[in-house]
């Protein structure tokens, strides 16, 4: 059986509120047309901004209009979903008082080993191969829960630091999932470290995974102003001649830049965007510091995303033809490209290059592209129509998503 659209579920939200479409559209600045057609399916909800402003209005969080989490019939399209219990036990012991006391375990693990893991943990996640990496990354939580318990002296900074990387990867794999509460969890545990190492950069670090887990519940004006105070904060250090600090500045604009574009601001967007290019500029082109994945092609990449959230269809498919996308290192980088190039082709009625571009980010990482509400009501409205090419493939793909 097929899932409730957005559309359903958006319908289902006001109804519980016993309002009538009159009522929602007033309270989102629309008409009563457009209304209907979104909750008919006539009109796609294709912009996180737009989803976010009708959850608010609504009262309800952004996963009951998406309907996160997803399941899938088969493990490798599940995405990690069977790692889910063990990841929050894990994270339960890494942020309760004493937890290590509670892991059975021979002997502590030794720092070397573990950055060793955590490095080939990174590697799956910058592919999105989610599946493989839940396999592994309960284990290394536990592990460095007790690592970070016995550290001592210059060993602490090191052991926190690796403890932040991999509770990135678990807030990573808990929002694209749908479990933003375990997302929380995880950067938590993220700011902890910072604290716990007195480094600016972890804590420049944390901060920025923190605006992310904002931006998946789609509260917009607590990551931009955290995307703002971590830049005050960032910004006495930036004089020294250092790559990572550079990084993490730029990676934090590219974080405000995406809050205000879902606020519809366009000035302070592209000012965010052009301080962004500014620090890529300094920074080595395959850069990925803490993760961010910070370098000159995912700040284009980010501008391509600001003008779908602005709603400029004709920016997104200018400036996507501007991106270097193969040369980026990110399996996952590389897919959020073609689906926000998908969304613009099909904002601008092409729906045979919309279909091909969600196809190739489907190919590219299929476990990222299957769990994106974005992705996913693209995949069904270009499921319901012969005006392209690729109707066998797309709706083989919506099959798979159990879209119908």
């Amino acid at each position: 059986m097929a899932e409730l659209t957005t559309g359903q579920r958006v319908a289902r939200a006001r109804r519980r509120l016993g309002w009538d479409q009159t009522q929602l559209a007033a309270s989102v600045d629309r008409s009563v047309s457009w209304v209907s057609k979104i909750e008919t399916g006539r009109l796609p909800l294709d912009r996180m901004s737009v989803l976010g402003q009708i959850a608010e209005v609504l009262g309800v969080e952004v996963i009951e209009l998406t309907g996160q989490p997803y399941r899938h019939e088969t493990a490798e399209l599940d995405s990690g979903h069977a790692a889910i219990p063990g990841l929050r036990l894990a994270l339960q012991q890494a942020t309760m008082p004493g937890g290590a006391a509670l892991i059975a375990m021979t002997d502590a693990p030794t720092l070397p080993e573990l950055a060793s893991r955590v490095e080939a943990a990174e590697r799956l996640r910058q592919d999105a191969k989610f599946t493989p990496l839940g396999d592994v990354l309960p284990q290394i939580l536990r592990d460095l829960v007790v690592l970070c318990d016995v550290a001592e002296g210059e060993d602490v900074p090191r052991a926190e630091s690796l403890m932040l990387r991999a509770s990135h990867m678990a807030r990573v794999s808990s929002n694209l999932l749908g479990h933003h509460d375990l997302g929380w969890s995880a950067v938590q545990r993220e700011l902890v470290a910072a604290e716990r190492a007195e480094s600016p950069i972890l804590r420049a670090a944390a901060r920025w995974d923190l605006c992310g887990v904002w931006l998946h519940e789609g509260e917009l004006g607590a990551a931009r102003d955290m995307a703002h105070k971590a830049l005050d904060d960032l910004e006495p250090h930036m004089g020294a001649a250092d790559q990572t600090l550079r990084a993490l500045w730029g990676a934090m604009h590219l974080r405000a830049a995406v809050a205000w574009s879902r606020l519809w601001d366009r000035t302070e967007a592209e000012s965010h965007l052009t301080e962004a290019r500014q620090a890529a500029a300094g920074v080595s082109a395959n850069g990925n510091a803490f993760q961010t994945q910070f370098n000159a092609v995912n700040a284009e990449i980010h501008s391509v995303e600001v003008s779908l959230e602005l709603g400029h269809p004709r920016d997104v498919l200018s400036r996507a033809e501007l991106v270097d996308i193969e040369h980026i290192a990110s399996g996952e980088r590389q897919s959020h490209f073609w689906v926000c190039t998908a969304v613009g082709q099909m904002m601008n009625g092409k729906l045979g290059p919309a279909a091909d571009a969600i196809l190739r980010a489907d190919a590219i990482a299929p476990q990222h592209v299957r769990n994106r509400p974005i992705a996913r009501n693209l995949v069904d409205d270009l499921r319901s129509t012969d005006k392209h090419a690729h109707t066998a493939e797309i709706r083989r793909l919506a099959a798979s998503m159990k879209l119908g």
